[in-house]
Protein backbone atom coordinates (compact mmCIF):
# COMPACT_ATOMS: atom_id res chain seq x y z
CA UNK A 1 0.00 0.00 0.00
CA UNK A 2 3.01 2.50 0.79
CA UNK A 3 3.70 2.58 -2.96
CA UNK A 4 0.24 2.89 -4.10
CA UNK A 5 -0.27 6.02 -1.63
CA UNK A 6 2.33 7.59 -4.42
CA UNK A 7 -0.07 7.83 -6.91
CA UNK A 8 -1.98 10.25 -5.17
CA UNK A 9 -0.41 12.62 -7.10
CA UNK A 10 -3.49 12.33 -9.23
CA UNK A 11 -5.94 11.96 -6.75
CA UNK A 12 -7.35 8.95 -8.58
CA UNK A 13 -7.55 7.04 -5.07
CA UNK A 14 -10.26 9.59 -4.65
CA UNK A 15 -12.33 7.91 -7.66
CA UNK A 16 -13.32 4.54 -5.35
CA UNK A 17 -15.80 7.14 -3.33
CA UNK A 18 -17.37 9.18 -5.78
CA UNK A 19 -17.82 6.38 -8.82
CA UNK A 20 -21.22 4.89 -8.93
CA UNK A 21 -19.72 1.26 -10.58
CA UNK A 22 -21.90 -1.08 -12.83
CA UNK A 23 -20.89 -4.93 -13.22
CA UNK A 24 -21.42 -7.97 -14.50
CA UNK A 25 -20.31 -11.79 -14.87
CA UNK A 26 -17.02 -12.92 -17.25
CA UNK A 27 -18.14 -16.31 -18.74
CA UNK A 28 -14.83 -16.32 -20.53
CA UNK A 29 -12.15 -18.70 -19.71
CA UNK A 30 -8.86 -17.16 -17.75
CA UNK A 31 -7.13 -19.16 -20.64
CA UNK A 32 -7.38 -17.70 -24.16
CA UNK A 33 -7.29 -19.25 -27.26
CA UNK A 34 -6.64 -16.38 -30.12
CA UNK A 35 -7.40 -16.84 -33.78
CA UNK A 36 -6.26 -15.05 -36.72
CA UNK A 37 -9.24 -15.10 -38.89
CA UNK A 38 -9.93 -11.03 -39.22
CA UNK A 39 -7.14 -8.94 -39.91
CA UNK A 40 -5.09 -6.50 -37.59
CA UNK A 41 -5.86 -3.59 -39.37
CA UNK A 42 -9.89 -4.77 -39.64
CA UNK A 43 -9.73 -5.19 -35.91
CA UNK A 44 -7.25 -1.47 -34.98
CA UNK A 45 -9.73 0.70 -37.15
CA UNK A 46 -12.58 -0.70 -35.66
CA UNK A 47 -11.10 -0.45 -32.02
CA UNK A 48 -9.86 3.19 -33.11
CA UNK A 49 -13.18 4.45 -34.50
CA UNK A 50 -15.79 2.87 -32.14
CA UNK A 51 -13.46 4.56 -28.90
CA UNK A 52 -13.43 7.60 -30.39
CA UNK A 53 -17.07 7.69 -31.01
CA UNK A 54 -17.27 8.01 -27.36
CA UNK A 55 -15.97 11.35 -27.96
CA UNK A 56 -18.19 12.25 -30.87
CA UNK A 57 -21.25 10.28 -30.57
CA UNK A 58 -21.47 10.27 -26.97
CA UNK A 59 -20.32 13.57 -25.81
CA UNK A 60 -22.09 16.07 -23.69
CA UNK A 61 -25.36 17.10 -25.89
CA UNK A 62 -25.06 20.94 -24.89
CA UNK A 63 -21.02 21.62 -24.43
CA UNK A 64 -19.47 19.12 -26.84
CA UNK A 65 -17.04 18.17 -23.83
CA UNK A 66 -16.68 14.63 -22.93
CA UNK A 67 -18.40 12.83 -19.96
CA UNK A 68 -16.21 12.28 -17.35
CA UNK A 69 -17.42 8.65 -17.77
CA UNK A 70 -20.56 7.06 -19.63
CA UNK A 71 -22.88 7.76 -16.76
CA UNK A 72 -21.79 10.78 -15.41
CA UNK A 73 -24.78 12.69 -16.97
CA UNK A 74 -23.64 16.55 -16.69
CA UNK A 75 -20.24 16.12 -15.63
CA UNK A 76 -17.86 16.50 -17.96
CA UNK A 77 -13.57 16.41 -17.51
CA UNK A 78 -11.30 18.65 -18.99
CA UNK A 79 -8.45 16.61 -19.35
CA UNK A 80 -10.20 13.73 -20.70
CA UNK A 81 -11.67 16.40 -23.39
CA UNK A 82 -8.16 17.00 -24.43
CA UNK A 83 -7.64 13.81 -24.85
CA UNK A 84 -10.72 13.69 -27.26
CA UNK A 85 -9.91 16.92 -29.47
CA UNK A 86 -6.60 14.88 -30.42
CA UNK A 87 -9.17 11.91 -31.06
CA UNK A 88 -10.68 14.79 -33.41
CA UNK A 89 -8.26 15.20 -35.40
CA UNK A 90 -7.12 12.12 -36.34
CA UNK A 91 -10.80 11.23 -36.50
CA UNK A 92 -10.69 13.90 -39.19
CA UNK A 93 -7.56 13.23 -40.93
CA UNK A 94 -8.57 9.62 -41.64
CA UNK A 95 -12.40 10.74 -43.05
CA UNK A 96 -14.53 9.88 -40.17
CA UNK A 97 -15.76 12.52 -39.84
CA UNK A 98 -15.72 15.88 -42.04
CA UNK A 99 -13.39 19.28 -41.51
CA UNK A 100 -16.29 20.95 -41.37
CA UNK A 101 -18.10 19.33 -38.91
CA UNK A 102 -14.88 18.87 -36.57
CA UNK A 103 -14.76 22.69 -36.56
CA UNK A 104 -17.87 23.14 -35.66
CA UNK A 105 -18.04 20.89 -32.97
CA UNK A 106 -14.19 22.57 -31.75
CA UNK A 107 -16.07 25.89 -31.96
CA UNK A 108 -18.43 24.70 -29.18
CA UNK A 109 -16.38 23.06 -27.14
CA UNK A 110 -14.24 25.93 -27.04
CA UNK A 111 -16.83 28.55 -26.85
CA UNK A 112 -17.91 26.46 -23.62
CA UNK A 113 -14.51 26.53 -22.18
CA UNK A 114 -14.49 30.08 -22.80
CA UNK A 115 -17.44 30.71 -20.68
CA UNK A 116 -17.04 28.26 -17.88
CA UNK A 117 -15.49 28.34 -14.50
CA UNK A 118 -11.67 29.09 -14.60
CA UNK A 119 -9.31 29.41 -11.73
CA UNK A 120 -6.57 32.16 -12.10
CA UNK A 121 -6.76 30.63 -15.84
CA UNK A 122 -6.50 26.78 -15.26
CA UNK A 123 -9.98 24.74 -15.67
CA UNK A 124 -11.15 22.07 -13.00
CA UNK A 125 -10.74 18.43 -13.25
CA UNK A 126 -14.80 18.36 -14.03
CA UNK A 127 -17.37 21.07 -14.98
CA UNK A 128 -20.86 21.00 -15.17
CA UNK A 129 -21.69 20.19 -18.98
CA UNK A 130 -24.97 21.90 -18.65
CA UNK A 131 -23.52 25.40 -16.91
CA UNK A 132 -19.61 25.25 -17.29
CA UNK A 133 -19.68 25.30 -13.16
CA UNK A 134 -17.31 23.73 -11.38
CA UNK A 135 -18.06 19.87 -10.02
CA UNK A 136 -15.86 19.46 -7.20
CA UNK A 137 -13.73 16.54 -7.86
CA UNK A 138 -13.06 16.37 -3.77
CA UNK A 139 -13.74 18.53 -0.60
CA UNK A 140 -11.26 20.89 -1.08
CA UNK A 141 -10.71 20.27 -4.78
CA UNK A 142 -13.46 22.33 -6.00
CA UNK A 143 -10.46 24.86 -8.09
CA UNK A 144 -7.80 24.81 -10.91
CA UNK A 145 -6.56 21.87 -11.40
CA UNK A 146 -3.08 22.30 -13.71
CA UNK A 147 -2.88 19.21 -14.77
CA UNK A 148 -5.57 18.64 -16.23
CA UNK A 149 -5.96 21.86 -17.58
CA UNK A 150 -2.38 21.02 -19.19
CA UNK A 151 -4.26 17.49 -21.18
CA UNK A 152 -7.04 19.81 -22.07
CA UNK A 153 -4.60 22.26 -23.73
CA UNK A 154 -1.91 20.12 -25.19
CA UNK A 155 -5.51 18.88 -27.50
CA UNK A 156 -6.13 22.29 -27.94
CA UNK A 157 -3.05 23.15 -29.70
CA UNK A 158 -2.76 20.21 -31.67
CA UNK A 159 -6.21 21.03 -33.34
CA UNK A 160 -4.58 24.56 -33.49
CA UNK A 161 -1.59 22.86 -35.45
CA UNK A 162 -4.06 20.65 -37.67
CA UNK A 163 -6.55 23.24 -38.58
CA UNK A 164 -4.72 25.63 -41.15
CA UNK A 165 -7.06 26.60 -43.40
CA UNK A 166 -7.46 30.49 -43.87
CA UNK A 167 -11.38 30.76 -44.13
CA UNK A 168 -12.94 32.20 -41.56
CA UNK A 169 -14.17 29.14 -39.19
CA UNK A 170 -10.46 27.77 -38.62
CA UNK A 171 -8.84 31.15 -38.67
CA UNK A 172 -11.55 31.80 -35.57
CA UNK A 173 -10.93 28.83 -34.10
CA UNK A 174 -6.99 28.72 -33.99
CA UNK A 175 -7.48 32.47 -32.37
CA UNK A 176 -9.90 31.16 -30.20
CA UNK A 177 -7.39 28.27 -28.99
CA UNK A 178 -4.81 30.76 -28.93
CA UNK A 179 -6.81 32.58 -26.69
CA UNK A 180 -8.06 30.31 -24.34
CA UNK A 181 -4.04 29.11 -23.77
CA UNK A 182 -2.87 32.61 -23.41
CA UNK A 183 -5.35 32.99 -20.47
CA UNK A 184 -3.68 30.03 -18.14
CA UNK A 185 -1.71 31.34 -15.33
CA UNK A 186 0.70 28.87 -15.30
CA UNK A 187 2.67 31.07 -13.33
CA UNK A 188 -0.02 31.74 -10.47
CA UNK A 189 0.23 28.07 -9.72
CA UNK A 190 4.19 28.84 -8.66
CA UNK A 191 3.95 31.78 -6.85
CA UNK A 192 3.87 30.16 -3.43
CA UNK A 193 7.64 31.95 -2.52
CA UNK A 194 9.33 28.27 -2.86
CA UNK A 195 9.97 27.97 -6.22
CA UNK A 196 7.82 25.24 -6.79
CA UNK A 197 4.86 24.05 -8.64
CA UNK A 198 1.36 23.04 -7.62
CA UNK A 199 -1.26 21.18 -8.86
CA UNK A 200 -4.59 22.83 -7.06
CA UNK A 201 -5.66 26.16 -6.39
CA UNK A 202 -9.14 26.90 -4.68
CA UNK A 203 -10.64 30.25 -4.18
CA UNK A 204 -12.74 28.68 -1.04
CA UNK A 205 -9.37 26.11 0.69
CA UNK A 206 -6.32 27.92 -0.85
CA UNK A 207 -3.64 25.65 -1.05
CA UNK A 208 -4.86 23.31 1.11
CA UNK A 209 -4.26 20.52 -1.29
CA UNK A 210 -0.52 20.94 -1.14
CA UNK A 211 0.53 18.94 -4.11
CA UNK A 212 3.37 19.93 -5.93
CA UNK A 213 3.55 18.41 -9.26
CA UNK A 214 6.77 16.53 -8.64
CA UNK A 215 8.21 13.65 -11.42
CA UNK A 216 8.03 10.85 -12.17
CA UNK A 217 4.04 10.85 -13.19
CA UNK A 218 1.91 11.59 -15.66
CA UNK A 219 2.58 15.40 -15.39
CA UNK A 220 5.58 16.45 -17.89
CA UNK A 221 3.39 18.66 -20.58
CA UNK A 222 2.43 20.48 -17.59
CA UNK A 223 5.76 22.07 -17.49
CA UNK A 224 6.47 21.97 -21.28
CA UNK A 225 2.88 24.32 -21.97
CA UNK A 226 3.89 26.38 -18.49
CA UNK A 227 7.22 27.31 -19.28
CA UNK A 228 5.96 27.64 -23.53
CA UNK A 229 3.08 30.03 -22.35
CA UNK A 230 3.85 33.32 -24.11
CA UNK A 231 1.94 35.14 -20.81
CA UNK A 232 2.03 33.58 -18.00
CA UNK A 233 5.54 31.54 -18.24
CA UNK A 234 7.20 29.26 -15.09
CA UNK A 235 10.93 30.01 -14.84
CA UNK A 236 12.74 26.86 -15.92
CA UNK A 237 14.42 26.46 -12.21
CA UNK A 238 10.49 25.61 -10.63
CA UNK A 239 11.30 22.33 -13.50
CA UNK A 240 14.25 21.72 -11.72
CA UNK A 241 13.19 22.45 -8.07
CA UNK A 242 9.82 20.72 -8.44
CA UNK A 243 9.65 18.10 -11.49
CA UNK A 244 13.10 16.67 -10.90
CA UNK A 245 13.39 14.24 -7.99
CA UNK A 246 15.85 11.65 -6.13
CA UNK A 247 14.45 9.24 -8.93
CA UNK A 248 15.86 10.84 -11.90
CA UNK A 249 19.15 9.48 -13.08
CA UNK A 250 19.16 6.97 -11.18
CA UNK A 251 19.62 3.42 -12.61
CA UNK A 252 17.13 0.55 -10.75
CA UNK A 253 15.83 -2.68 -12.37
CA UNK A 254 12.24 -3.97 -12.26
CA UNK A 255 11.64 -7.47 -14.14
CA UNK A 256 14.89 -7.40 -15.57
CA UNK A 257 14.73 -3.98 -17.30
CA UNK A 258 16.90 -1.02 -16.18
CA UNK A 259 15.34 2.66 -16.40
CA UNK A 260 16.92 5.79 -15.14
CA UNK A 261 13.72 7.31 -14.10
CA UNK A 262 11.34 6.25 -11.43
CA UNK A 263 9.57 7.73 -8.43
CA UNK A 264 9.87 6.19 -4.84
CA UNK A 265 11.25 2.87 -6.23
CA UNK A 266 9.19 2.19 -8.21
CA UNK A 267 7.78 2.71 -11.86
CA UNK A 268 3.98 3.09 -11.98
CA UNK A 269 0.69 2.47 -13.77
CA UNK A 270 0.95 2.78 -17.55
CA UNK A 271 -0.92 5.82 -17.66
CA UNK A 272 2.61 7.88 -16.81
CA UNK A 273 4.02 6.92 -20.18
CA UNK A 274 0.68 7.63 -22.19
CA UNK A 275 -1.00 11.05 -20.81
CA UNK A 276 2.03 13.39 -21.27
CA UNK A 277 2.73 11.62 -24.76
CA UNK A 278 -0.59 11.68 -27.17
CA UNK A 279 1.62 14.80 -28.40
CA UNK A 280 5.03 14.94 -26.83
CA UNK A 281 6.77 12.31 -29.06
CA UNK A 282 9.51 10.18 -26.72
CA UNK A 283 11.32 8.90 -29.84
CA UNK A 284 12.87 12.67 -30.16
CA UNK A 285 13.68 13.34 -26.20
CA UNK A 286 16.25 12.66 -24.08
CA UNK A 287 18.08 14.84 -21.43
CA UNK A 288 20.49 14.70 -18.75
CA UNK A 289 18.52 11.60 -17.04
CA UNK A 290 17.26 9.44 -19.49
CA UNK A 291 16.38 8.57 -22.94
CA UNK A 292 12.55 9.15 -23.03
CA UNK A 293 11.81 6.24 -25.92
CA UNK A 294 13.68 3.88 -23.79
CA UNK A 295 12.07 5.09 -20.70
CA UNK A 296 8.10 4.31 -21.86
CA UNK A 297 8.93 1.41 -24.05
CA UNK A 298 10.57 -0.16 -20.89
CA UNK A 299 7.30 1.22 -18.64
CA UNK A 300 5.47 -1.08 -20.75
CA UNK A 301 7.68 -4.21 -20.71
CA UNK A 302 7.93 -4.33 -17.21
CA UNK A 303 4.29 -3.69 -16.84
CA UNK A 304 4.01 -6.78 -19.32
CA UNK A 305 6.36 -8.72 -17.88
CA UNK A 306 4.73 -8.40 -14.48
CA UNK A 307 1.51 -9.44 -15.57
CA UNK A 308 3.26 -12.81 -17.47
CA UNK A 309 6.21 -13.94 -14.99
CA UNK A 310 5.36 -12.49 -11.73
CA UNK A 311 1.83 -11.84 -11.22
CA UNK A 312 -0.14 -15.01 -9.48
CA UNK A 313 -1.10 -17.48 -11.61
CA UNK A 314 -5.02 -17.21 -10.38
CA UNK A 315 -5.35 -13.55 -12.35
CA UNK A 316 -5.35 -15.61 -15.32
CA UNK A 317 -3.01 -12.98 -17.26
CA UNK A 318 -0.76 -14.30 -19.95
CA UNK A 319 0.75 -12.98 -22.97
CA UNK A 320 -2.60 -11.76 -24.74
CA UNK A 321 -4.06 -10.38 -21.44
CA UNK A 322 -2.15 -8.16 -19.82
CA UNK A 323 -1.72 -4.67 -18.43
CA UNK A 324 -2.06 -2.76 -15.21
CA UNK A 325 -3.15 1.27 -15.26
CA UNK A 326 -5.63 3.26 -13.46
CA UNK A 327 -8.83 2.00 -14.49
CA UNK A 328 -12.08 0.59 -12.55
CA UNK A 329 -12.31 -2.58 -10.76
CA UNK A 330 -14.23 -4.67 -8.77
CA UNK A 331 -13.65 -2.44 -5.61
CA UNK A 332 -13.81 0.76 -7.51
CA UNK A 333 -11.61 2.85 -9.52
CA UNK A 334 -7.87 2.97 -8.49
CA UNK A 335 -4.28 2.99 -9.78
CA UNK A 336 -3.20 -0.57 -10.72
CA UNK A 337 0.36 -1.44 -11.23
CA UNK A 338 2.40 -4.18 -10.15
CA UNK A 339 3.18 -2.87 -6.71
CA UNK A 340 -0.55 -3.24 -6.48
CA UNK A 341 -2.87 -5.35 -8.58
CA UNK A 342 -5.46 -7.35 -7.57
CA UNK A 343 -6.20 -8.94 -11.49
CA UNK A 344 -7.74 -5.98 -13.08
CA UNK A 345 -6.71 -5.74 -16.52
CA UNK A 346 -7.78 -2.11 -18.35
CA UNK A 347 -7.88 -2.23 -22.53
CA UNK A 348 -6.54 1.05 -22.20
CA UNK A 349 -3.28 -0.05 -20.89
CA UNK A 350 -1.76 -2.41 -23.76
CA UNK A 351 -3.67 -0.70 -26.64
CA UNK A 352 -2.69 2.91 -25.82
CA UNK A 353 0.82 1.05 -25.66
CA UNK A 354 0.79 0.00 -29.22
CA UNK A 355 2.96 3.02 -30.50
CA UNK A 356 5.67 1.78 -28.22
CA UNK A 357 5.29 -2.13 -28.62
CA UNK A 358 2.87 -3.00 -31.56
CA UNK A 359 3.05 -6.66 -31.40
CA UNK A 360 2.25 -7.24 -27.65
CA UNK A 361 -0.65 -4.43 -28.00
CA UNK A 362 -2.13 -6.22 -31.20
CA UNK A 363 -2.17 -9.54 -29.13
CA UNK A 364 -4.26 -8.36 -26.89
CA UNK A 365 -6.34 -6.53 -28.53
CA UNK A 366 -6.94 -9.31 -30.81
CA UNK A 367 -7.40 -11.76 -27.89
CA UNK A 368 -10.14 -9.01 -26.43
CA UNK A 369 -12.07 -8.17 -29.60
CA UNK A 370 -12.32 -11.91 -30.50
CA UNK A 371 -12.66 -13.90 -27.09
CA UNK A 372 -14.12 -11.45 -24.35
CA UNK A 373 -16.43 -10.16 -26.50
CA UNK A 374 -18.72 -8.50 -23.54
CA UNK A 375 -16.08 -6.05 -22.92
CA UNK A 376 -17.00 -4.63 -26.57
CA UNK A 377 -19.63 -2.20 -26.83
CA UNK A 378 -21.06 0.70 -28.64
CA UNK A 379 -17.90 2.74 -27.93
CA UNK A 380 -15.08 0.09 -28.22
CA UNK A 381 -14.04 -1.88 -25.09
CA UNK A 382 -15.61 -0.98 -21.38
CA UNK A 383 -13.02 0.27 -19.15
CA UNK A 384 -11.66 -2.99 -17.37
CA UNK A 385 -12.24 -6.80 -16.60
CA UNK A 386 -11.06 -9.42 -13.63
CA UNK A 387 -10.89 -12.44 -14.56
CA UNK A 388 -10.10 -14.18 -11.22
CA UNK A 389 -12.99 -12.48 -9.65
CA UNK A 390 -15.34 -12.77 -12.57
CA UNK A 391 -16.39 -9.51 -12.93
CA UNK A 392 -16.48 -6.97 -16.21
CA UNK A 393 -17.28 -3.03 -16.10
CA UNK A 394 -19.46 -2.34 -18.50
CA UNK A 395 -18.55 1.81 -18.53
CA UNK A 396 -16.31 4.13 -20.43
CA UNK A 397 -14.14 6.70 -18.79
CA UNK A 398 -12.93 9.48 -21.19
CA UNK A 399 -9.32 9.40 -19.30
CA UNK A 400 -9.48 5.90 -20.80
CA UNK A 401 -10.54 5.94 -24.04
CA UNK A 402 -8.84 9.04 -25.32
CA UNK A 403 -5.37 7.81 -25.23
CA UNK A 404 -6.61 5.05 -27.35
CA UNK A 405 -7.19 6.90 -30.31
CA UNK A 406 -4.83 8.86 -29.91
CA UNK A 407 -1.92 6.48 -29.25
CA UNK A 408 -3.37 4.36 -31.80
CA UNK A 409 -3.15 7.20 -34.51
CA UNK A 410 0.59 8.03 -33.02
CA UNK A 411 1.76 4.55 -33.97
CA UNK A 412 -0.19 4.47 -37.32
CA UNK A 413 0.77 7.69 -38.98
CA UNK A 414 2.82 9.59 -35.83
CA UNK A 415 0.21 12.59 -36.59
CA UNK A 416 -0.60 14.26 -33.15
CA UNK A 417 3.08 13.84 -32.51
CA UNK A 418 4.21 15.52 -35.22
CA UNK A 419 1.78 18.23 -35.28
CA UNK A 420 2.32 18.73 -31.42
CA UNK A 421 6.13 18.60 -31.44
CA UNK A 422 6.45 21.32 -34.48
CA UNK A 423 4.98 24.02 -32.54
CA UNK A 424 7.59 26.67 -32.15
CA UNK A 425 6.62 27.56 -28.77
CA UNK A 426 6.78 23.48 -27.33
CA UNK A 427 9.75 23.41 -29.32
CA UNK A 428 11.96 26.59 -27.30
CA UNK A 429 10.43 25.42 -24.28
CA UNK A 430 11.74 21.44 -24.56
CA UNK A 431 15.17 23.35 -25.26
CA UNK A 432 14.71 25.17 -22.33
CA UNK A 433 14.08 22.33 -19.68
CA UNK A 434 16.86 20.67 -21.43
CA UNK A 435 15.57 18.19 -23.63
CA UNK A 436 17.29 17.64 -26.75
CA UNK A 437 17.26 15.05 -29.74
CA UNK A 438 18.67 12.01 -28.70
CA UNK A 439 22.47 11.17 -28.99
CA UNK A 440 22.41 7.62 -31.26
CA UNK A 441 25.42 5.40 -31.94
CA UNK A 442 24.87 2.54 -34.59
CA UNK A 443 22.41 0.26 -33.56
CA UNK A 444 18.29 -0.36 -33.61
CA UNK A 445 17.75 2.51 -31.15
CA UNK A 446 13.55 1.89 -30.70
CA UNK A 447 14.04 -1.68 -30.51
CA UNK A 448 13.99 -2.95 -26.38
CA UNK A 449 14.32 -7.39 -26.75
CA UNK A 450 11.89 -9.25 -24.42
CA UNK A 451 13.69 -10.02 -21.32
CA UNK A 452 13.32 -13.92 -21.10
CA UNK A 453 14.48 -14.57 -24.89
CA UNK A 454 16.04 -11.83 -25.36
CA UNK A 455 14.38 -11.21 -28.86
CA UNK A 456 12.36 -8.21 -30.74
CA UNK A 457 9.27 -9.56 -31.75
CA UNK A 458 7.91 -7.66 -34.90
CA UNK A 459 4.66 -7.72 -36.72
CA UNK A 460 3.99 -6.11 -40.32
CA UNK A 461 2.54 -2.51 -39.71
CA UNK A 462 -1.09 -2.99 -40.59
CA UNK A 463 -1.49 -0.19 -43.12
CA UNK A 464 1.39 -1.02 -45.25
CA UNK A 465 1.93 -4.92 -44.80
CA UNK A 466 5.66 -4.69 -44.54
CA UNK A 467 7.74 -5.12 -41.54
CA UNK A 468 9.33 -1.97 -39.89
CA UNK A 469 12.88 -1.72 -38.20
CA UNK A 470 14.11 1.82 -37.03
CA UNK A 471 18.01 1.63 -37.16
CA UNK A 472 20.38 4.20 -36.84
CA UNK A 473 24.36 4.15 -38.32
CA UNK A 474 27.46 5.90 -37.34
CA UNK A 475 29.09 5.50 -40.92
CA UNK A 476 27.42 4.26 -44.00
CA UNK A 477 27.01 0.54 -44.28
CA UNK A 478 24.21 -2.13 -44.58
CA UNK A 479 21.17 -3.96 -43.23
CA UNK A 480 21.27 -7.50 -43.51
CA UNK A 481 17.92 -9.99 -42.43
CA UNK A 482 19.69 -13.52 -42.48
CA UNK A 483 18.14 -16.76 -41.52
CA UNK A 484 19.43 -18.77 -38.15
CA UNK A 485 21.59 -20.90 -40.75
CA UNK A 486 23.76 -17.32 -42.37
CA UNK A 487 21.50 -17.22 -45.33
CA UNK A 488 20.57 -13.45 -46.30
CA UNK A 489 17.13 -13.06 -47.20
CA UNK A 490 17.40 -9.03 -47.70
CA UNK A 491 20.08 -6.56 -48.13
CA UNK A 492 19.69 -2.88 -47.99
CA UNK A 493 22.16 0.22 -48.08
CA UNK A 494 22.21 2.89 -45.74
CA UNK A 495 23.66 6.31 -45.19
CA UNK A 496 25.17 7.14 -42.13
CA UNK A 497 22.40 8.83 -40.03
CA UNK A 498 18.45 7.65 -38.70
CA UNK A 499 16.56 4.96 -41.22
CA UNK A 500 13.50 3.39 -41.03
CA UNK A 501 14.27 -0.44 -42.61
CA UNK A 502 11.36 -1.91 -44.28
CA UNK A 503 10.99 -5.71 -46.01
CA UNK A 504 8.67 -8.49 -46.19
CA UNK A 505 9.33 -11.83 -45.76
CA UNK A 506 8.08 -14.95 -44.08
CA UNK A 507 7.53 -15.58 -40.40
CA UNK A 508 10.40 -16.60 -38.58
CA UNK A 509 13.09 -16.10 -36.39
CA UNK A 510 16.06 -14.12 -38.33
CA UNK A 511 19.10 -12.39 -37.57
CA UNK A 512 19.57 -8.31 -37.98
CA UNK A 513 22.69 -6.86 -38.93
CA UNK A 514 23.96 -3.77 -39.10
CA UNK A 515 27.44 -3.10 -40.57
CA UNK A 516 29.27 -0.39 -40.94
CA UNK A 517 33.16 0.46 -41.39
CA UNK A 518 33.78 -0.24 -37.95
CA UNK A 519 30.77 -1.54 -36.54
CA UNK A 520 29.01 -5.01 -36.81
CA UNK A 521 25.70 -5.09 -34.88
CA UNK A 522 23.06 -7.12 -34.40
CA UNK A 523 20.15 -8.25 -32.87
CA UNK A 524 17.82 -11.57 -33.01
CA UNK A 525 14.39 -10.69 -34.66
CA UNK A 526 10.80 -12.61 -34.30
CA UNK A 527 8.99 -12.31 -37.27
CA UNK A 528 5.27 -12.92 -36.77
Amino acid sequence: MKNLLVVTYSLLLLWTAVSCKKEQNVTESPTDSVTTSIPDLTIMNEVQKASFGYFWDGAHTSSGMALERSSSGDVVTTGGTGFGIAGIVAATSRGWISRTDAVNRLRIICNFLAAADRFHGAWPHWLNGATGKVQPFSTYDNGGDLVETAFLVNGLLIARAYFTGSDTAETHLRNTITTLYEGVEWNWYASRGDNKLYWHWSPDYDWTMNMPVTGWNEALITYVLAVASPTHPIDVSVYNNTWITSGFGVQNTYQGYTVSISSNNYIGPLFFSHYSFIGLDPRQLEDNYTNYWQQVVKHVMINRSYCIYGAPSTYGYSATLWGLTASDGPDGYNAFQPASDNGTIAPTAALSSIAYTPYYSLQVMRNLYENKKALYGKYGFYDALNVSRSWMDNEYLAIDQGPIVAMIENYRSGLLWNLFMNISEVKTSLSQLGFHTPVRSTGFYLSVPEVENKVVDLVKHPDVGTYQLDVYMTTAGTFTLEKTDGTVVSTTSLNAGSTQVTFNTSAGKYTARLKGSSDNIIQVVQLH
